[in-house]
């Protein structure tokens, strides 16, 4: 009788580390692999123009108001 191991498909390992990861004082390692398809390097930073507009300090005053 021989027993077969059968390795998980990558998307079920990460799904399990990402559950294990969960687990207080756990340590879970990734492969560069892993964790880029686990979305760790996703640049999703606010660009010149969006980090500009969404500051309180810009201010374009409107041409129709009347400063007293």
């Amino acid at each position: 009788m021989t027993d077969q191991f059968e390795e998980p498909s990558q998307e079920t390992a990460i799904t399990d580390k990402l559950t294990d990861i969960l687990t207080p004082r756990f340590v879970v390692e990734f492969d560069p692999v892993e964790a880029e398809l686990a979305g760790a390097f996703t640049e999703d930073a606010l660009n010149d123009d969006e980090a500009l507009e969404s500051s309180w300090e810009h201010f374009e005053p409107d041409s129709d108001d009347d400063q007293v």
